[in-house]
């Protein structure tokens, strides 16, 4: 786990400071300088283009962590990083030349509920383009075990940009209608600056290019992972996609707010998959799978050790967090945020799971699970948004994930004979159960601020002594060994 703590370390800090550059554009920036129907409509946006995005891009994102280390030679890893770059567009050109014959038509069937969306239509084609090659050049850098850069560039360059742009607007340097169409530009500066660091990391040469040996293996493996990463998109866009179409579009605002404050606790799981990922599809490919199975159940230990504190701080302090926004309407959002935590600390909890379908020989059964969640979401999504509203897109998503990561669970035991859970994880639940109930009747001032700092504090307090002295994470527990013994070795 040495590379994998160091640069999960690494990125857990970008991606902290990522989400807090985020969480100022989010909750104050974008709701108090951007009018709500634009807000909601650069969510649409960038949404759709997520879920357009593993089809652009055939999934070579994954491929690229997939069969990289299954290449011994020079030759062989130039000639598949080649083919990763051109391959999409064979999927690209053709749906761009369909996309503008039929592009009336679609944009009609987008705008019916919202008129808003007809004239940013064509700019989700671009975004996704922009979204995709991105991913498949920072594959191609996390292959080499080099992800923080790639990470920063994803967390911090396109939020500070957004920081800026918001500004701009509320200085009336710019408009609302102008500010659609820079965050564009964003996303393409942003593919330029991966693009050039993966060449720098790694030039392959085109003078002896040809197809790799194992093509129609790329191709099977891409084919079944472009849809699961459809699917997998699907899943998590899919319900700011369809509100538009149920109700208004200012509603994806106060949804997009909520399920922000929740991702915050995904933050530990992104910034570990940076690194793991590849190392997992290594000793898959070495058949290693005592390391793998090691690594699932640390993965799940360390992970629902950092969610599940990151859940409490959240969902504790909700309320004054939403009166710190000071935006009455966007409170319709704080259910949401309830739901969501749930939903992304089973995610936590089953740790490297994804990782291991995705890069074992039972990939093609992720393609399945991908879709049935995908269709699975779809249809509670319709049901449950027209019933529930806003509320009931969050309720379909923690359904749907709670039923597949057990499904996914089960089979890995029943095919790979490992699983993440031990009585430590009950533990954890335990902890994460009890300082919920003990503190969501509590508040110690009606400053909000005070509020949550004091409540913060103390919560944290608790949780990590009662971590530490039940020894739940033997990483924790070695890493404030080793500072505490730095410190002594400093003052002696």
């Amino acid at each position: 786990m040495g590379v994998v703590l160091n640069q999960t370390y690494k990125n857990t800090f970008i991606i902290f400071v990522g989400f807090a550059i985020g969480a100022v554009n989010v909750l104050f920036l974008y709701t108090h300088f951007l009018q709500e129907d634009y807000y909601g409509l650069i969510t649409f946006l960038l949404s759709t283009a997520n879920i357009l995005m593993p089809l652009l891009v055939f999934g070579m994102q994954h491929t690229v962590v997939k069969f990289f280390s299954s290449y011994t030679d020079r030759i062989h890893r130039d000639n598949f990083l080649i083919t990763t770059l051109f391959l999409p567009l064979l999927i690209i050109i053709p749906l761009a030349l369909f996309g503008a014959f039929a592009y009336e038509k679609i944009s009609d069937i987008l705008s019916q509920e919202n008129i808003i969306i007809k004239q940013y239509t064509y700019l989700i084609f671009f975004i996704a383009v922009f979204m995709g090659y991105f991913e498949v050049f920072y594959a191609w850098s996390r292959v080499q075990f080099k992800s923080v850069f790639g990470n920063f560039v994803r967390e911090i360059f396109a939020r500070i940009s957004v920081t800026i742009l918001l500004i701009m607007v509320f200085l009336k340097w710019i408009s609302n209608e102008q500010f659609v169409y820079a965050i564009t530009i964003v996303y393409l500066l942003r593919l330029l600056i991966i693009m050039v660091y993966a060449l720098y990391l790694y030039m392959p040469k085109l003078g002896h290019f040809k197809l790799p040996d194992n093509f129609k293996e790329i191709l099977s493996f891409s084919f079944y992972i472009i849809l699961a990463g459809s699917a997998g998109s699907i899943l998590l866009e899919i319900d700011k996609f369809m509100i538009p179409q149920l109700e208004q579009i200012a509603k994806v605002a106060y949804y997009a707010v909520g399920v922000y404050i929740a991702s915050v606790i995904a933050i530990p799981n992104r910034a570990m998959q940076q690194i793991v990922n590849p190392i997992i599809a290594k000793d898959l490919n070495n058949n290693n799978l005592p390391e793998v199975e090691k690594l699932y159940k640390q993965s799940s230990i360390n992970l629902l050790v950092a969610g599940g504190l990151l859940f409490l701080l959240i969902n504790l302090n909700v309320s004054d967090l939403y009166a710190l926004i000071n935006k009455p309407k966007y409170e319709i959002g704080i259910p949401i945020v309830i739901i969501i935590s749930f939903s992304e600390l089973i995610k936590l909890a089953i740790g490297t799971n994804g990782a291991i379908l995705t890069n074992s020989k039972y990939y093609k059964i992720f393609f399945y699970f991908s879709i049935a969640m995908a269709l699975s979401v779809i249809i509670l999504n319709k049901y449950l948004i027209q019933m529930l509203g806003i509320e009931g897109a969050a309720l379909a998503t923690l359904i749907v994930v709670f039923i597949f990561s057990l499904i996914k669970v089960v089979y890995v035991q029943i095919k790979l004979r490992m699983q993440p859970f031990s009585a430590k994880t009950a533990m954890i639940l335990g902890i994460i159960v009890g300082l919920f109930l003990i503190f969501y009747w509590i508040d110690f001032t009606d400053n909000s601020i005070i509020n949550i700092i004091i409540k913060s504090l103390l919560i944290s307090l608790i949780y990590i002594v009662m971590i530490v002295k039940l020894q739940i994470s033997n990483d924790l527990n070695q890493l404030i060994k080793k500072y505490i013994n730095n410190k002594k070795a400093n003052k002696y």
